[in-house]
C-alpha cells in the first residue's frame, strides 16, 4: 500500500528526521517450515532405536523491517506531556491496508499509581492489552485498524493521550532499564565512549543488547572495549 493506506501513512520525513531519534533496521533471517520427522530404525535383532534426521526439507527466508522514533514533546510543549498522531507525525490514519493480515496500535496506559489513574485516551480503544514487561505488568489500548467499527464513527483516526491534570518534570517515571553516553577525551589516543546502563529493579537482572551508533570522526579499535559491572570487569557473550 506505500503511504496511500495502513501504518505507513504517518511516514512522514520531515517530521520523523527532525525527531529526537530515530533509527531504522532490517532483518533477514532463514525459517525452516518443514522438518524431517523421527524414524526408526533396527540396528539388531529385538533392538529399536529412534534417529531424528536434522534436514530441512523446505525453506522460507524472514524480512522484518522495524522503525523507531522517539518524540520529546515534554521538553518542547512547555512541560506538556499531552500528545496525538497528528501532533507527532502531522497526519492521521484513514484506512486499513487491505493486504495487511494484522494492523494494531497500541497505546501504554500503565498507570503509574493504581489508585489515580491520570490519563485517558480518545477515541475508546477497540480492546485493552495486558502484558507482562520487565517483571512490571503493563495495560496497553488496542486499535485494530481491522476491526470494521473502528472508521464508522469517524473517518480518519487521530489517537491523542491526556492528563486529567498536570503534572511536574519530578513526577516522570524513570524506566526500570535506562542508559547515558558521552564521548570523553581528545584525538585518537585518550578519546573514549562510555555507556552507562542502568538497572533499577530490586532484583531482577536482564540481558542487554546494546548497539552503538560510532561518530564519525571517531575510529574504533575493539581490542581495547572494557566493560565493568559492578566495578569489575565483565565479559559479554
Amino acid at each position: 500500500c506505500s503511504l496511500q493506506a495502513g501504518l505507513a501513512v504517518l511516514l512522514k520525513a520531515e517530521r520523523l528526521f527532525h525527531s529526537s531519534y530515530h533509527s531504522q533496521a532490517v532483518h533477514i533471517r532463514p525459517i525452516c517450515r518443514v522438518i524431517s520427522h523421527w524414524f526408526a530404525q533396527l540396528p539388531c535383532d529385538g533392538c529399536l532405536s529412534l534417529v531424528q534426521d536434522a534436514s530441512c526439507l523446505a525453506m522460507s527466508w524472514e524480512l522484518r523491517q522495524t522503525l523507531t522514533v522517539v518524540f520529546d514533546f515534554f521538553s518542547s510543549g512547555q512541560g506538556k506531556k499531552d500528545w496525538s498522531l497528528f501532533k507527532m507525525f502531522s497526519r492521521t490514519l484513514t484506512d486499513t491496508c487491505p493486504l495487511a493480515s494484522q494492523s494494531k496500535v497500541y497505546v501504554d496506559i500503565s498507570p503509574k499509581n493504581k489508585e489515580k489513574e491520570l490519563l485517558e485516551v480518545s477515541p475508546p480503544p477497540t480492546s485493552v492489552h495486558e502484558a507482562i514487561v520487565q517483571g512490571d505488568r503493563r495495560t496497553y489500548a488496542v486499535y485494530d485498524l481491522l476491526s470494521p467499527s473502528l472508521f464508522n464513527t469517524s473517518r480518519s483516526l487521530n489517537v491523542q493521550l491526556k492528563w486529567k491534570r498536570p503534572q511536574d518534570s519530578s513526577e516522570m517515571p524513570i524506566p526500570t532499564l535506562h542508559a547515558q553516553r558521552y564521548v570523553g577525551g581528545y584525538g585518537l589516543q585518550t578519546g573514549e565512549i562510555c555507556t552507562l546502563i542502568y538497572n533499577t529493579h530490586p532484583y531482577r537482572a536482564f540481558p542487554v543488547i546494546l548497539l552503538e551508533t560510532v561518530p564519525w570522526y571517531l575510529r574504533l579499535y575493539v581490542h581495547t572495549l572494557t566493560i565493568i559491572t559492578k566495578g569489575k570487569e565483565n565479559k559479554p557473550s
